[in-house]
């Protein structure tokens, strides 16, 4: 009887496990869901850096304009406006699908891009003698920056937490996040009066303040397509006014770094924009993100120090992007004067932005008021 009862036993069908195949599910959801952001994070970047290029398109063709701002009235401006908008709204949506470890570093595709399409839109020759050792450094530097960006999205903290409104207002109220805003206040501040009293018109100056926007926009848009996507999936967020805060941070620092960024685009090549708001963008972007979510908590020292690696990686391989671009000629004076008769005026000196080698240069204005 025994006998039997055990054999019985061991022909009984075990009962069907319904934990492996939901996980498996789970994890190919999950994959889907990066993919989607992955791509739409690339189209955005990749439209962004043509609306740059286009902006700063224009400002060539208006660099000799009296009228300051008579870029306002070209339809080039407004359409790299319109695009700038698109792609900023492909990389907003692209944050409702991946975690923000993993859109942040895909920001290197707009510095490829933007030193293809400078090259190609702007008509930024290089000379044949020089054609191939820049193509050979513009090549590395390329790869430095794909398997940098492999390492970042690889090694990346994996860190998943909804979006709910009690969750960010609790991470809002933290101590080192209210710690974190007041260095960056303060920074930031700084950084606003030297650029406007004091004229500090230096990249790194101009690419800072957007950077410091830029953290704070990554956050807030992180929080809010967060609470959009728990919405639509019926897990209503909208009713929580910590929502209404992070929209109008969102748009509003958003708003100031386009500013900035236009006003950057005047001055410098949209490549080195590019790359230089690469690495201080992503630097400071990681940081708040780190700060406000806390997404190296529990991770590994061998995961933090690879990640490390990758940014490493991928700073080296966007500096050699833009190493070798067309040096500014140091001076080319350009002398106009009034032959009319009897209205002969005094050359007179202005600073007036000569675009042409992506440099601010002297040049000399007969209209000037200011003379000798």
């Amino acid at each position: 009887m025994d006998r039997a009862r055990g054999a019985a036993l061991q022909l009984r069908p075990l009962p069907p496990t319904s934990s492996a195949d939901p996980g498996g599910s789970e994890a190919s959801f999950s994959y889907k869901e990066n993919l989607i952001g992955a791509l739409l994070a690339i189209f955005g970047h990749l439209v962004v850096s043509i609306a740059l290029n286009l902006q700063k398109y224009c400002h060539i063709r208006l660099a000799g304009s009296k009228d300051p701002r008579a870029y306002f009235k070209t339809k080039t401006w407004w359409l790299g406006l319109f695009l700038m908008l698109l792609g900023e709204l492909g990389v907003f949506a692209s944050y409702a699908f991946a975690p923000l470890s993993l859109i942040v570093p895909l920001s290197a595709v707009s510095v490829i891009a933007s030193a293809i399409i400078g090259i190609i839109f702007i008509k930024e020759k290089w000379k044949p003698k020089d054609f191939l050792r820049r193509y050979v450094l513009s090549f590395v530097g390329c790869g430095l920056a794909i398997v940098g960006t492999y390492l970042l999205v690889t090694f990346a903290p994996n860190s998943h937490e909804k979006m709910t409104g009690e969750n960010i207002t609790r991470h809002l109220v933290s101590w080192p996040f209210l710690l974190y805003m007041l260095v960056e206040i303060i920074l930031f501040c700084l950084l606003l009066y030297f650029y406007k009293e004091k004229n500090a018109n230096n990249i790194v100056v101009i690419l800072l303040l957007v950077a410091l926007l830029g953290s704070m926009t990554v956050v807030t848009v992180k929080a809010v397509a967060g609470m959009l996507v728990l919405s639509i999936q019926g897990n209503l967020q909208l009713d929580y006014p910590i929502f209404y805060v992070m929209f109008v941070c969102m748009v509003a620092t958003a708003v100031y770094q386009a500013a900035f960024l236009s006003q950057a685009s005047q001055m410098y090549d949209s490549s080195l924009i590019a790359s230089v708001g690469y690495i201080l963008s992503t630097t400071i972007a990681i940081t708040a993100g780190a700060v406000f979510y806390l997404d190296f908590i529990g991770e590994d020292a061998l995961h933090i120090c690879m990640f490390a690696l990758g940014c490493l990686i991928a700073f080296l391989g966007v500096f050699l992007i833009t190493r070798n671009r067309k040096k500014a000629i140091p001076f080319e004076p350009y002398i106009s004067m009034d032959a009319m008769p009897g209205n002969v005026k005094t050359p007179c000196v202005q600073l007036l932005p000569v675009y042409s080698n992506s440099r601010s240069n002297f040049s000399f204005d007969p209209t000037c008021s200011n003379c000798i």
